[in-house]
């Protein structure tokens, strides 16, 4: 079994085609690599953890620079899950984040399933009943349609 050696984080942005990857991977909606080249290059920090060059992780925040941030793309593939490396993702993203950002900044992110108890350990806390995350897709693609 690898050990947190055997993988390095690398502080930056997937590529279109890794990011793709990991989120199908990791059991999350996927993306169009179109979208996906017009999103990325907004990414204000970006972590990627390899294992042998290839990327078996990654993390993004975005945010407008001053008030709001999010953490996004959070996703570690299946065979690599259960050794601590979406901490190292979150606590990077987390850790940068708090160096630069003014005191009153907001960061938030969905958490599915049982993530939630990890981003627990860097303080994120439900914010209902007071507020509640809601979305929308602006393009809905078509049921039989590739995302």
């Amino acid at each position: 079994m690898e050990t947190v050696s055997d993988y390095r984080l690398v502080e930056r942005v997937p590529t279109v085609a890794e990011h793709g990857r990991l989120r199908v991977a990791a059991g999350m909606t996927p993306r169009s690599a179109e979208a996906a080249a017009h999103g990325l290059p907004g990414t204000l920090l970006g972590v990627v953890i390899e294992r042998d060059g290839v990327a078996v992780g990654m993390g993004r925040a975005i945010g407008d620079g001053g008030l709001f941030y999010q953490l996004v793309d959070i996703a570690v593939e299946p065979t690599h899950q259960a050794r601590g490396l979406g901490k190292r993702i979150v606590g990077n993203l987390v850790e940068r984040l708090r160096a630069f950002v003014p005191a009153e900044a907001y960061l938030s992110l969905i958490a599915d399933g049982d993530a939630k108890y990890l981003y627990a350990q860097f303080g994120f806390e439900p914010t209902t009943p007071a507020s509640i995350g809601m979305a929308t897709w602006l393009n809905p693609p078509a049921d039989d349609a590739e995302v």
